[in-house]
């Protein structure tokens, strides 16, 4: 009954999404759209101190998103509400998996670790978090963010769950932590739309480039979003520790 019910659900919003996009006339036909009109065409012709100056690291404030990273720039200043639907469709993911999973209560009883495992995640585990929160702290002047380092810290806690049979992850906090992360991420995106007039616009000082401090509120973002993929990784492998418990 419930496949019945999925397939149809599924030929009901492919029908729904078939016929909008048939009969909207913003979509412009094969071939006719004009280029020179888009979005991504109007960021990559400005400049991104509005002149033609050159861009000093270290040096040069005040600019448009301060982030030395291109990346960072675009994830979180061009296309930051994007960033929210990634973050809201990994959050439908582990609801998924603790919906399904709901039924399994406990854990399972792991056998006991190797000896080079236990003394290695001993070393690694201090490093990996660490390494974690460094990512995300400086996701806006290196490679990384908070996608990357939430999931090293979700991994850290992996780690542990591997390595120590009588650890047993408290999914209540992280659960908490999670919602008010989520919810300090949609309270910056609106407090920009009273300043600006647009959701998640970079309102605050840009600082220097280059500096810890600089880019205004993407470093605070970047914080939240480590806060919030850390917390539902660390939920799914929760919820799977149970499942385990169930299969056993």
């Amino acid at each position: 009954m419930k496949n019945i019910l999925a397939m149809l659900l599924i030929a009901v919003l492919a029908f729904l999404t078939i016929t909008y996009v048939m009969d909207n006339n913003i979509i412009p036909e094969y071939g006719e759209a004009r280029l020179d009109q888009t979005v991504s065409g109007a960021y990559v012709t400005q400049s991104v101190t509005e002149k033609n100056n050159d861009v000093s690291f270290g040096r040069s404030d005040n600019l448009e998103t301060g982030s030395a990273n291109a990346v960072t720039s675009i994830v979180l200043e061009y296309r930051a509400f994007d960033t929210l639907g990634e973050v809201t469709v990994l959050f439908i993911a582990a609801l998924g998996v603790s919906l399904l999973l709901s039924s399994s209560e406990g854990f399972a009883k792991r056998s006991k670790s190797g000896f080079i495992l236990k003394v290695g995640s001993k070393i690694i585990l201090p490093i990996v978090i660490i390494v974690g929160v460094y990512i995300i702290t400086h996701g806006h002047l290196s490679p990384g963010g908070g996608f990357q380092g939430g999931a090293m810290i979700a991994g850290a806690l992996l780690l542990m769950a591997i390595s120590d049979p009588e650890f047993i992850p408290s999914i209540k906090q992280f659960k908490l932590l999670e919602g008010l992360s989520g919810t300090l991420f949609i309270i910056l995106g609106l407090v920009g739309i009273s300043v600006s007039g647009y959701f998640l616009n970079n309102y605050m000082d840009t600082g220097i480039i280059g500096t810890l401090t600089s880019a205004g509120i993407i470093p605070i973002l970047y914080m939240f979003i480590g806060l919030k993929v850390g917390s539902e990784l660390i939920s799914i492998i929760t919820d799977f520790l149970r499942e385990e418990a169930e299969c056993d």
